[in-house]
């Protein structure tokens, strides 16, 4: 039986689950968005939303206790072939992630059903991302542009004889 055992073991050690759950936090918070199982989804949401409440609260002490938790990853990015260090996923938590759910009480990830699954064992995948994110990343994405209303004309003596086959005549227009 199964009494008060509280999380997955997903096939792996204990050591491999801490890290697995570290890694996965670490890049859904520098990603803001990941693909993964279903399962190891709903082992992570916990946790990272743990993390964004200690990031709500902004003090040092929680600070080190993020960075406990998570560790201090470093974010890469690539610029002209060469990796550029661009920040720290703690410093990314604490100045971008903190405050953007300071109005919010929690519920700071969603997880959504994706129709594909994986490859070699045929796992449901899903797509774990934070809450709010969309917005800005569809104004970085999608282009938009402005929807001009088409004017329609009236016709002119010119344009309906021409529609009707006639010449129009030189003498009213003069």
């Amino acid at each position: 039986m199964r009494h008060r055992v509280a999380n997955r073991r997903l096939g792996r050690t204990s050591e491999h689950r801490i890290a697995m759950r570290r890694n996965m936090a670490a890049s859904l918070f520098e990603h803001e968005r990941i693909s993964t199982t279903i399962e190891k989804a709903k082992e992570i949401k916990p946790f990272a939303e743990k993390l964004i409440t200690l990031a709500k609260k902004g003090t040092l002490s929680a600070r080190r206790r993020a960075i406990s938790l998570l560790g201090n990853r470093d974010i890469v990015g690539d610029e002209d072939g060469k990796t550029v260090k661009q920040g720290t996923i703690i410093a990314k938590l604490f100045s971008e992630l903190g405050p953007r759910y300071l109005d919010r009480q929690g519920g700071y990830t969603r997880i959504v059903r994706l129709s594909l699954r994986r490859l070699g064992d045929n796992g449901k995948l899903v797509l774990l991302q934070l809450v709010g994110q969309e917005e800005s990343s569809n104004k970085k994405r999608k282009r938009v542009v402005p929807k001009v209303p088409v004017k329609h004309e009236e016709p002119t003596d010119v344009q309906e004889a021409a529609e009707s086959g006639n010449q129009p005549d030189d003498t009213s227009s003069q």
